[in-house]
């Protein structure tokens, strides 16, 4: 953090963090005036990552813009490729007559890799939140998780980070030999990891009493800044995509919803920084017991790529060489809230108009609201708790 100027008037401070700060989690600057210790406003300045991936969308065909949607959230790769290749089945079946069916095992697969991905992209963010404010060893903790979750990726798809995996139809491949086995076991000893990673960091006295309180967001302002995902649940807001506005497997899933809860104790409050860490630690339990039941319902592999039960991804190269005419807009609920395309068609083998739906950009519009009146040294516990990644915000 650098004083950019000092203000002649008062005792006001001008500091530019970022755009290369670590707390920033990204290539985000943000302009912080401060009068002594305390916060007067907090200004996010964009566009330091932004590569134009909309308008690139427009340009090639429908299917090559898949590995372009890792780029919009390279922590979450799967459920961006999800996001966008359900949009695009979405404008698919609009047309009568020519409905795409995903094979019941991809569907289950789709679930398995986006939940996978849930728990590492929130291990993420828990563990950065706690680096933040001092402690260095959970960190680590939650990345030593999210290595195992990369390995099982590595095995199915030859990638760590950018998959390009969920595929319009179905998935890029079937589950390699004993996947199943071997996701199953992850999740058992993940569980009991998870177990010492709440002891050492969420009942930490320090860590909670450095987060109760601390910019408290409530459910009517939530929805008011367009929040969504972990940081709407948070403020006590009960929504979920996954369960509210269903899409492929989740239906029959009951999927069950955390939300803030004050867990501080008597410090804290309703959507507050630590309501946004602990929320996301639940979703992560909830992953796992979601994963679990995938488990259970996967269907066996079939000798077709296209069986309808037992394979992996649907033909539908025909349809995309002259898609139906028209738009849609398709939401999902990414490890960030919800992550939406809007697709406009006018029947050619490139779209129209590619437009990204976010969680991190109306995130990131609250800062300036909450984080007057903080201490400075909160301004880290904040961005932390809203989880902001910047590809999301610069698109």
């Amino acid at each position: 953090m650098t004083i950019e100027a000092v203000s002649t008037a008062g005792e006001r401070m001008r500091l530019n963090m970022g755009p290369h700060h670590p707390a920033t989690h990204g290539v985000l600057r943000i302009v912080v005036e401060s009068d002594g210790e305390v916060v007067e406003s907090c200004t996010p300045d964009h566009g330091y990552l932004h590569r134009s991936i909309e308008k690139i969308g427009e340009n090639v065909e429908w299917a090559m813009f898949v590995p372009y949607t890792d780029r919009v959230d390279y922590v979450c790769a799967m459920n961006a490729n999800l996001a966008y290749c359900a949009a695009v089945e979405a404008l698919l079946n609009t047309e009568p007559g020519s409905a795409v069916v995903v094979p019941r095992r991809a569907e289950c697969i789709r679930v398995l890799v986006a939940e996978l991905n849930r728990i590492s992209s929130h291990l993420i963010a828990v563990g950065a939140m706690a680096m933040d404010v001092g402690a260095y060893t959970p960190f680590l903790h939650g990345i030593a998780q999210r290595e195992y979750v990369n390995d099982l990726f590595e095995k199915l798809c030859g990638q760590r980070l950018t998959y390009n995996y969920v595929t319009v139809g179905g998935v890029a491949f079937d589950l390699y030999p004993g996947a199943e086995g071997e996701i199953a076991a992850f999740l058992a000893q993940f569980e009991v990891e998870m177990r010492r990673f709440n002891q050492l960091v969420t009942t930490n006295t320090i860590l909670r009493d450095r987060c109760a309180g601390v910019a408290v967001v409530t459910g009517a302002e939530a929805i008011a800044w367009g929040l969504v995902g972990p940081n709407l649940r948070g403020s006590g807001v009960d929504f979920d995509l996954r369960r509210d506005a269903p899409y492929g497997l989740y239906g029959e899933l009951g999927v069950r919803v955390p939300t803030g809860q004050a867990f501080a104790g008597r410090h804290g409050v309703v959507g507050d920084c630590y309501d946004r860490y602990v929320v996301r630690l639940l979703e992560i339990q909830e992953s796992v017991r979601l994963c679990r039941e995938v488990l259970k319902m996967l269907p066996a592999a079939a000798a077709k790529a296209n069986d309808p039960i037992g394979g992996y991804q649907a033909d539908v190269q025909k349809q995309l060489k002259k898609p139906p005419i028209g738009f849609v807009h398709c939401r999902t609920e990414a490890p960030r809230g919800e992550m939406g395309y809007f697709l406009v068609s006018h029947g050619q083998k490139q779209p129209f108009r590619v437009r990204v739906r976010t969680g991190s950009f109306s995130a990131a519009g609250i800062f300036h609201k909450v984080m007057r009146g903080i201490f400075l040294a909160d301004v880290v516990a904040v961005i932390g708790s809203f989880d902001v990644v910047v590809p999301e915000i610069d698109r």
